[in-house]
Order: C-alpha cells, then structure tokens, then sequence
C-alpha cells in the first residue's frame, strides 16, 4: 500500500507520504473500508482510490495557485505553497477511513479516526503551534468532502472536487461484472477519461470523455454536486463530451 504521488521537491510531504506509507494501522483502515465498499456493492475505495484522490487534488490545487488562487495556509497562517500540499495530502490520506467503521456518516467517522492519528504522523515534520494548524486544516477538508461539508478553505475545496473525480472507467469494475449494475456502475463504465488541464478562461479545465450518455449521472449528478459550493468552482470549468459513434449524441457536450 504504497501511495505514489508528485512530491516535487517538498520534504514535508515527502515525509508525509513516508510516514503514511510506514502505518500499518491507516492500512488496516483503507482494508476496511475497502471491505465495507464491496458489502454494499460500491465502487472502489481502498487505498488505490486514496492514490488517486491524492494525485488529482496535487494536480487540482497546483494549477490553482499557479493562477495566483490563495491557499488558507499562505492567506491566514502565514505559511508556504508546500504546507498547503500537506494539508490536502493529509485530508484525502483520511477522508475515507470512517468507512471502515460505516459508510453512512462516514465523514463524521473519519474526523475521530483521523484526529488520534494524523498528528502522529505529522510529529517530527511539524512543532506546535503548526503542528495543530495543519492538524486542523486537514480534519476540516476531511468533514468538507462530503454533500453538506461547507468547505471554507481552497484546500478543502480541493480535496471535494478530486474525490468527486474519481469517476474513469474501471472504477466501478466489481459490481458491474457481479450482474449488480446501478446507476453508479453504469455511469461510471461510460467514462472513458478525466483529464485535468490548465484552462484558458479559469485556472482549471476539466475534460471528460464519455462512450454513452448515463456517464451524464457522474458529471452532473456526482461531480457538479461536489463542484457547487466547492469554493474553488469559478477557477475550474468542466467539458464533457460523448464522442463514441455507436451511440446517438443526445447531448454532443455538457458544460458546468
């Protein structure tokens, strides 16, 4: 369970992703939630969702502040560009592990877990009173992923977007093949590519390929959900189109 992603240069999050790499508790957790995710028939969240959430929210919050966006721990902490990328590695290290508890409230589940464990592993990359700060920072993006988490920081509106980007095909895999296809797993088999690219007109431009229109369900249902409210959604622009020529364009191209 080694989580990979683009540390580019930056110790603390080196350190980070080494210590998470090293527990062996935060691994039962991502087993466990991966658990409960098949007893109900849901697409993957074990710990190769979390490396994907973690890598998207790099990429997100990376074009982000090379427009000038302002992370809350360079605006109101007086911190660096690379704390910030703690922040949002810790939160998308943790926003799911409540599932090993429930999926039901799980965000809420999540925040306890992750309050006991996260500044241990932090102890030793920070001293107080940053130590707290980023503790904090990362439990609010933790309870900030879900519908009604009111994210009040770009950091946690990172992390709700790239959680909600997690949507290509082959996510879905398991209960789609068990013949217990939903709504979900079908949407999800019709997303052929997510690509995150810096835009013209905002600092982000999300392309999304789809092969059948139910892949509207991720888009608009899932995705533009998770993008309202963000408190990062006029940075970003979405462009989703159907180009398979087997099916009949019902809608040729969707924009949030």
């Amino acid at each position: 369970m080694e989580i990979r992603a683009p540390t580019r240069g930056n110790r603390r999050l080196e350190a980070l992703l080494a210590a998470a790499g090293a527990d062996c508790r935060l691994h039962a957790w991502w087993y466990m939630q991966q658990v409960n995710a098949d007893r109900r028939g849901m697409s993957d969240h074990s710990w190769v969702h979390v490396q994907i959430v973690l890598n998207i929210a790099l990429r997100l919050f990376r074009l982000l502040h090379r427009t000038g966006v302002e992370p809350a721990m360079v605006a109101e902490h007086a911190l660096k560009p690379r704390d910030a990328e703690v922040v949002i590695a810790a939160a998308c290290l943790f926003h799911d592990v409540g599932m090993s508890i429930h999926r039901t409230d799980h965000e809420q589940y999540s925040l306890f877990l992750a309050a006991d464990r996260l500044p241990m592993l932090l102890d030793g990359i920070y001293g107080e009173p940053e130590l707290t700060v980023v503790t904090s920072e990362a439990l609010h993006a933790v309870i900030g992923h879900r519908r009604t988490g009111e994210p009040i920081t770009v950091e946690a509106g990172v992390v709700r977007v790239a959680d909600a980007l997690d949507m290509a095909s082959g996510r879905s895999r398991i209960p789609f093949e068990t013949r217990r296809p939903n709504i979900h797993s079908i949407s999800a088999a019709a997303i052929d590519a997510v690509r995150i690219e810096p835009g013209e007109e905002r600092a982000v431009r999300i392309e999304i390929e789809m092969n059948n229109s139910s892949g509207l369900f991720q888009v608009d249902e899932l995705l533009a959900t998770k993008l309202r409210d963000s408190g990062i959604e006029e940075h970003i622009e979405v462009l989703a189109r159907i180009d398979a020529e087997h099916e009949k364009r019902l809608v040729p191209v969707f924009r949030i």
